[in-house]
């Protein structure tokens, strides 16, 4: 089986997903929230994601300064938001575990080849490194 969507009856992998995450202290109303809020240096504009639903937080995070490490850490924190989002909700764990061993692919249209996968020579879900379906599985098994 594979998932290569994160809509309708698998929204809920998808990091805009409204859920409660707590990372670091901090409430944030989704993945994508949290998530976008580690991006910056300054601790008062992290403050503002919690309240931002996801499609502004991710808008926002691209106007934030970056910390310097952002780049080397980037996937870490992921992975951690999503064990957060998958531990502490009981009903997304159970959902995750559903899954069993399928393929899970971030497929997208709006061009992001490093977190998910985008079409390719007329085929949907081809090109990408997929980094959150790839983080996604490893959260499933570790929760196992």
């Amino acid at each position: 089986m594979e998932i290569r969507e994160f809509k309708g009856d698998y929204d809920w992998l998808s990091n805009f997903y409204f859920c409660d995450i707590v990372y670091e202290g901090q409430y944030y109303n989704s993945a994508e929230a949290a998530f976008q809020a580690q991006k910056c240096v300054d601790e008062e504009e992290k403050k503002t994601f919690i309240t931002l639903p996801p499609g502004k937080a991710k808008r926002f995070g691209m106007k934030v300064k970056l910390r310097p490490d952002w780049e080397k850490v980037k996937e870490q924190i992921m992975y951690e938001i999503l064990l957060v989002k998958f531990t502490k909700n009981v009903e997304l764990k159970d959902r995750l575990l559903v899954t069993g061993d399928a393929f899970l692919a971030e497929g997208n249209y709006w061009g992001d080849r490093f977190w998910g996968i985008c079409p390719a020579d007329g085929e949907p879900g081809k090109d990408g490194l997929n980094k959150l379906g790839e983080l996604l599985m490893i959260v499933r098994s570790n929760i196992r």
